[in-house]
């Protein structure tokens, strides 16, 4: 085996040998199950998914939703034009108290090595600075195919107690599934306190109108996106209660994407609630999960969630198909929903649930991400339809 060699281990013992890049992974021996209640570490360990996208891998590492998760590129060739922090979906304003990668670690297939423009960084280094391993040379198509068929698994990053073998020893491939069956699924898990700010920002200016935004991991360019229509932006924690933001007078709120399984976020979910009909309410990605819990709706873990750029939408009302960017584990339960509450958006692949109104508490949400341009800007008339709503 190279000298930097790694390997993907899933919960269900599957090994897929490649090459380190990055920081480095941790070797197996290293790997001690968790004690139930124990810290559980940030990096080189989480839920296994793959992203359709072609482009983009810098947003999608360094985009909150995707904390916990070991994030798979399933186009063949990642890293070719650098990184560069300006380009990061950190959250608003760039919070540097945090690092700006949120994945827990990057498959790729082919890592691009050579030289990048001025200004940048090399996605290995960009990885390394910010303590996240990746591994190369791994077979993406088949770990896809297999995500596909078992749907999303734990996996780690590991490198092996010794090298000279072609593959990861019987014992090594046991110690890092024993490892992983002490570390958490992602169904219960609360990971939006990892993520977003931890202080109430005020809006600045007089004019435009005034949203709040309950800020559970949200992207950098929701905040663009609003201020780019002339709306004034509120940034509040996600542990805000209803009452202190109601006390900074806006005009609307709105919920931000986030990563995590929404049920559990029950301060959340009653925070919104007392919202609900005393302000225009909107959501995004897991703001639409918790609009719809508070409204009493119910969520699934789907079976391994819709990651990418390319995933087609379709407008219920207008019957309008258009291409979304998309990363979300988990949907709303279309059979669960309240009356008065009618589905706006749905998956044209599968039919799942992808955005809600309810025109008398005024309610709008998407599951997707308007603020993206994958199309490459067929959503973000979204953020003009929330304004004109107020």
């Amino acid at each position: 085996m190279r000298e930097n060699s790694a390997f993907l281990v899933l919960e269900d013992g599957t090994v897929y040998g490649g090459r380190s890049f990055g920081a480095p992974a941790p070797a197996v021996e290293a790997l001690v199950p968790l004690d139930p209640g124990a810290p559980v570490p940030s990096r080189f360990a989480g839920e296994v998914v793959f992203n359709t996208a072609m482009s983009g891998y810098h947003e999608v590492l360094t985009d909150p939703s995707y904390t916990g998760q070991l994030v798979t590129m399933t186009y063949p060739h990642i890293g070719n034009y650098g990184d560069l922090g300006d380009w990061s979906e950190v959250g608003p304003e760039g919070d540097v108290q945090r690092e700006q990668i949120k994945a827990a670690g990057f498959v790729v297939r082919s890592v691009y090595r050579g030289p990048v423009p001025d200004g940048r960084v090399g996605l290995s280094d960009f990885l390394a600075a910010n303590g996240t391993p990746g591994i190369s040379e791994v077979d993406t198509r088949a770990l896809t195919l297999r995500l596909r068929e078992k749907g999303s698994l734990l996996g780690v990053i590991t490198a092996p107690t010794s090298a000279g073998g072609a593959e990861l020893s019987a014992r090594d491939r046991e110690r890092a599934v024993a490892f992983l069956k002490s570390f958490p699924q992602m169904v219960g898990r609360n990971l939006i306190r990892e993520v977003g700010i931890d202080r109430y920002r005020a809006a600045e200016g007089i004019d435009g109108a005034h949203f709040a935004l309950l800020d559970c991991g949200s992207k950098a360019n929701i905040v663009r996106e609003l201020q780019a229509l002339g709306c004034r932006v509120s940034l509040f924690p996600s542990s805000a209660e209803a009452e202190a933001v109601l006390d900074a007078r806006p005009d609307a709120v709105i919920i931000s994407n986030g990563p995590g399984d929404p049920a559990v976020l029950t301060d959340q979910i009653e925070t919104i609630r007392s919202l609900i009909g005393r302000v225009p309410t909107f959501g995004i990605c897991l703001g639409h999960q918790l609009i719809g819990l508070a409204l009493g709706a119910q969520t699934y873990k789907m079976k391994f969630g819709h990651h990418g750029v390319n995933h087609p939408v379709r407008d219920e009302r207008t019957k309008r198909v258009f291409v979304t960017s998309q990363n979300h584990g988990f949907a709303v339960n279309e059979k669960t929903l309240p009356a008065g509450t009618d589905v706006w958006f749905r998956n044209a692949n599968d039919g799942s649930v992808e955005g809600l109104i309810n025109e008398k508490l005024r309610i709008m949400c998407a599951q997707f991400h308007p603020e993206s341009a994958p199309g490459p800007r067929d959503s973000t008339w979204i953020f003009r339809e929330f304004l004109n709503h107020i």
